[in-house]
This record gives structure tokens, sequence and C-alpha cells, in this order.
């Protein structure tokens, strides 16, 4: 059985920038906590405990900060690994989702043959705010048959209430931020 490590401590280590990227917006930059050394190992030591008896065989990381902690989470858990990038950035034949933003919208692709139907999968990123890029990302998985065992996050923002676009999944956040 998991064990999870209280992570609130982390919280000291994120730098918050007010107006970023535009005007009434508090950024949570995690830049701060993953150049600490012991604050990197404890998000990644983290995120392992809690996946760590779920099977996982790939990891999905969302472009471009679920690259960062994405394969060090696949390597502890005996995974592999696979990016999910922005459109016209991977060589191979893509699966291609569009999704809506705030200003416009954007898009994601993951590689035909990432996954092989029936894998379990955990799909990481650095925040969640209003799941648009994960929902984004849940139906490229989900194109591909995959099975995802689980949706993880460094940080959550609970105001936004993102979380209630996932409720058939296992959401796991280590930090929460309520405002």
């Amino acid at each position: 059985m998991s064990t999870i490590v209280n992570c609130e401590p982390l919280k000291e280590l994120i730098r918050t920038v007010p107006d970023f990227p535009k005007p009434g917006i508090l950024f949570y930059d995690i830049t701060t906590l993953l150049k600490n050394k012991a604050g990197m190992a404890q998000l990644i030591d983290a995120f392992a405990a809690y996946y760590i008896d779920k099977e996982i065989d790939l990891v999905l990381g969302i472009e471009a900060r679920g690259f960062i902690f994405g394969p060090a989470l696949a390597y502890r858990l005996n995974a592999g690994f696979v990016p999910v990038r922005k459109p016209k950035k991977l060589p191979a034949p893509t699966a291609k989702v569009t999704y809506d933003l705030e200003y416009g919208s954007d898009a994601l692709e993951i590689h035909l043959d990432a996954i092989e139907p029936g894998q379990r999968v955990v799909i990481v990123d650095d925040l969640l705010a209003t799941g648009g890029t994960m929902q984004a990302t849940v139906k490229l998985v989900r194109q591909l048959g995959g099975e995802i065992a689980g949706i993880g996050f460094a940080i959550e923002l609970d105001f936004l209430k993102g979380r209630a676009k996932f409720q058939e999944y296992d959401v796991f956040s280590l930090l929460h931020y309520d405002e």
C-alpha cells in the first residue's frame, strides 16, 4: 500500500507571479520548486508513492511542464514515457484533439502508436485549473484505446473546480490552493 507524504511544505518553494500571463491572473511558478533538489525529489517521491501499486504501463506528460517530472515518474514506476505535444512537434503520424481556451483554442497531439489498446496510463501535468488541457489529453488516450489509471497534478487550483470534469477518474494533486 502506498504512503503519501505531506507535501504542504513544498508551497514555500513555489513562486507566485501576479498578473502573468495577463492581468488578474496569479501564476504559480514551479520552476523554483524544481531547482531545489530536495523539493524536486519530494515531488517525484510523492507521485511515485501514490502510483506505485497501480500497475502503470505508461506515464503521459503534457507539454511543457508535464515533460519535466513525467519521465522521472515513469522511471520510478518502471513504465514508459509518452509526450503529449502541441501541433506539428511530433515526427510520425498523430492523433489530434482541439480544445477551447478562455481566449481562443489550442490543440494537442500524440503519436498514433504511443499507446496500445488496454495499456494503463497515468497522465501528469503541473497544474489543474479549468481542466481543458487535461480533457483534451483524456480524449487522446481514449481514442488510442488506453485505460486511464490516474490523472496527476503538482498543483490544483480548487476554486476553479477543474476536478469536477474528471469524476470518473482517479485524480491526485500534491498541492491545493483555495484562492
